[in-house]
């Protein structure tokens, strides 16, 4: 990484977020919900201009990339928080330059939101946060199934004074310790960073890998793919998610968890399966991008993260 690591500030009970649309568009009473979750935990959060969408995409792609651009302006706004995912996060990376580079802000999200993610890491070093988002994890509630872990959320958002431990509500599909900087999320985003000027750069990584609603072999290419392409190479350890509705088509045929086995655990590095991020069926965790962390691949795997992902 050519630039210093670059965290933004503590959010408190004073702290505005404010929503914004990057990719497809969400249903509203859910967005109200989230915002609702939101305060009910002690933050403040903003009303944005709705987008008028544009088929799959929450809005047009001037319209999208101008919101994310003037909400990071606003001096009052303390972090910014997707509606939700879907599809469109990668239009607005042609050509953006965040207005102060050298000061991170919190943006919240996960799935589409990691081609965002990877864009600010790569480009400017920014710390990202794997979160849930208003309309897919906070509006189903704190503690509830498809909801959000409040603790990981809370300490990832606040905490400035060391780390805190993650237990991940997996299972070691190798089994192992390791140290690296956290990094990765949505497989399908990950992949498509490679050929870009913002391809992940994944050595000394602790790499996370999720997804949804792939076949088993669509989850395989993904994973040659990436082999193929280096980004195992260098790699000290590797989360992965559960991979929900990416059941194996015929009876008796390789699951998702076969195929990780048999492709990452030649590897030889220790490895979690099945953790409850991204899209996941339980309460989300939120994982802080960018930082140090410890991954230990045993029973249930947890992940120690070993520096604050914010400052005072």
């Amino acid at each position: 990484m050519k630039w210093e690591v670059r965290k933004p500030r503590a959010l408190n009970s004073r702290s505005l977020l404010m929503p914004f649309a990057p990719a497809s568009p969400a249903d509203f009473s859910k967005v109200l919900a989230g915002a609702e979750e939101l305060r009910r935990i002690g933050f403040h959060v903003g009303d944005s201009m709705p987008l008028t969408p544009e088929g799959y995409f929450a809005g047009s792609v001037a319209g999208r990339r101008g919101e994310f651009l003037d909400e990071l302006k606003r001096a009052d706004v303390d972090a910014l928080v997707a509606i939700r995912g879907g599809y469109g996060a990668n239009y607005i990376l042609d050509g953006l330059t965040p207005p102060d580079t050298g000061t991170a802000k919190i943006i919240l999200g996960y799935s589409d939101l990691t081609s965002l993610q990877v864009y600010l890491w790569q480009k400017y070093a920014w710390v990202g946060f794997y979160a849930p988002m208003l309309a897919a994890g906070f509006d189903a509630g704190e503690g509830a199934p498809k909801g959000f872990e409040k603790s990981s959320l809370l300490n990832a958002l606040g905490k400035t004074d060391g780390g805190w431990k993650i237990s991940l509500r997996g299972d070691a599909l190798v089994g192992g310790e390791a140290e690296g900087r956290l990094l990765g999320g949505c497989m399908t985003l990950v992949e498509t960073t490679l050929g870009t000027p913002w391809e992940l750069e994944t050595r000394g990584a602790i790499l996370v890998l999720e997804d949804r609603g792939m076949k088993p072999w669509q989850v395989d290419r993904a994973l040659i793919h990436l082999k193929q392409a280096g980004k195992f190479d260098g790699v000290r350890g590797i989360l992965l998610g559960e991979f929900p509705e990416c059941d194996a088509p015929l009876s008796g045929s390789p699951t998702v968890r076969d195929v990780c086995s048999r492709i990452l655990g030649a590897l030889g590095l220790p490895i979690v399966h099945g953790a409850a991020i991204g899209h996941t069926a339980r309460p989300m965790l939120t994982l802080p991008l960018g930082v140090k962390a410890r991954l230990s691949a045993r029973g249930e795997g947890e992940l120690e993260i070993l520096e604050p992902a914010v400052v005072a």
